[in-house]
């Protein structure tokens, strides 16, 4: 079965995230200083940094879109939902409200916010791939157009957006009428 990760974390709960990080860094850092005195202040700040890393790995890891050949999964540390592909109308490379580029796709019925499903959001590409960010944005791209494509799910592209993909990841532009 293919599985294709995507998924964007909203901004609150980014924030609620980062917060929980530190709450964790200060909370390991203050037991481990308490525990065995001042002169563990280093200890107690490195052991909270690799306490807090953890637990945002753990947070940011867990939340995430999955697209399969089944559904698609919404999941977040607290719950996991799932969506049919057969509420799927269309999907839409378009640029969102910051002027970065976003992959939606737009689902009839459901409860989610504006009908769509955010799958993606990227800044625009200027230039070539030029690091690791720039590359696994790149595959995610494909991995998740292919699906689009293999579900046969229409997508609108904007022109712009195209001709950035095409010029600078030498992913190419959908064609009309190809069929998979």
């Amino acid at each position: 079965m293919t599985m294709v990760r995507a998924g964007v974390v909203p901004t609150r709960r980014a924030l609620l995230y980062g917060a929980l990080g530190i709450g964790v860094t200060a909370l390991v850092c203050g037991a481990i200083v308490t525990g065995f005195g001042p002169n563990r202040v280093f200890t107690g700040l490195l052991a909270g940094v690799v306490a807090g890393i953890a637990i945002l790995a753990a947070l940011f890891g867990r939340d995430v879109v999955v697209l399969t050949d089944g559904g698609i999964y919404r999941r977040t540390p607290w719950r996991e939902s799932s969506i049919d592909w057969n509420r799927v109308v269309a999907g839409r490379f378009a640029l969102d409200e910051q002027a970065r580029w976003s992959l939606a796709l737009d689902l009839s019925g459901g409860d989610e916010r504006h009908g769509e499903l955010v799958l993606l959001s990227i800044p625009p590409v200027v230039r070539p791939v030029s690091g690791a960010y720039d590359m696994r944005k790149r595959e995610q791209v494909q991995e998740i157009r292919e699906m689009l494509r293999r579900k046969r799910v229409p997508v609108t592209v904007l022109p712009e957006i195209a001709g950035g993909l095409h010029r600078h990841w030498q992913i190419a532009p959908p064609t009309r009428g190809a069929q998979p």
